[in-house]
């Protein structure tokens, strides 16, 4: 725990307030519109909810936990003897991470048997990249640092590969009007993915103090939103393009009595 400026300790703590907000908005935006989309979508709007809802949950406790662990001393802000609880980034990511690949399988309306095998493997391989990144995360070392956040690179390259290579044809076997948007989808996945070990190794390369908790902290809240209540909006506009064309062939079967 480092001593902060008062710039510093608001920046992290607007970065969080402003996570809450966003991730709860997404909530409500997300579940109040399952009824606009067909039967087959509904199940990975409501998955959606639940990845912001759970991520909103843990800003909340997040925020709560930063306010304790801090108090203002001659213009500075200093660690209290209740230390910050980043545990509880950690708790949201084995919860949200894999549930995030199951959103993306389940609106893409795959056979039964693929949604299960692809939505399992993906899912453990989630778990597993999260589950290795958590000691080098609270480890004082730089080494232990580098050695578990390199090994939880290795799902996340599997699942990486697995999202390009492995869904490739079912993705181009997609309705030509929501293929576009299920391309974007994996992207941002992968993109916002890619910013959570730029902000993990930081501290092993060199960036200490004030200015590395900075970083950590508010670069993974923006990681967050992009990753949850970004990707959720994807997944929204996913479900209403392919409702729409299920619409638009239901209607072209009717026939006018003459």
């Amino acid at each position: 725990m480092e001593t902060l400026s008062i710039g510093q300790y608001d920046l992290i703590y607007n970065a969080f307030s402003f996570g809450f907000a966003t991730l709860a908005a997404a909530t409500l935006f997300f579940w109040l519109g399952i009824g606009q989309v067909k039967s087959q979508y509904k199940t990975a709007l409501v998955v959606t909810g639940l990845v912001t809802f759970i991520a909103a949950y843990h800003y909340w406790r997040i925020g709560q936990s930063w306010s304790d662990a801090y108090t203002l001393v001659d213009g500075v802000h200093v660690p209290t003897e209740m230390a910050f609880n980043s545990a509880y980034r950690y708790v949201d990511w084995l919860l949200t991470v894999p549930l995030l690949l199951v959103e993306l399988i389940l609106v893409m309306s795959l056979s039964r048997s693929e949604t299960v095998s692809r939505a399992t493997s993906l899912g453990l391989a989630a778990l597993l990249m999260v589950a290795l990144g958590y000691p080098g995360e609270v480890s004082d070392s730089n080494n232990t640092r580098w050695i578990f956040g390199l090994l939880s690179m290795v799902p996340f390259l599997w699942i990486v590969y697995q999202l390009y290579a492995g869904l490739g044809r079912a993705i181009e076997s997609q309705p030509e009007s929501a293929r576009g948007l299920v391309r974007l989808a994996r992207n941002v996945t992968v993109g916002s993915w890619c910013f959570y070990p730029v902000v993990y190794f930081a501290g092993a390369v060199g960036l200490e103090g004030a200015t590395a908790t900075v970083v950590v902290e508010v670069g993974y809240t923006i990681a967050d939103i992009i990753a949850k209540a970004g990707f959720g909006v994807l997944i929204f506009l996913i479900a209403m393009r392919k409702s729409e064309d299920l619409a638009n062939v239901g209607g072209a079967k009717v026939v006018p009595a003459e």
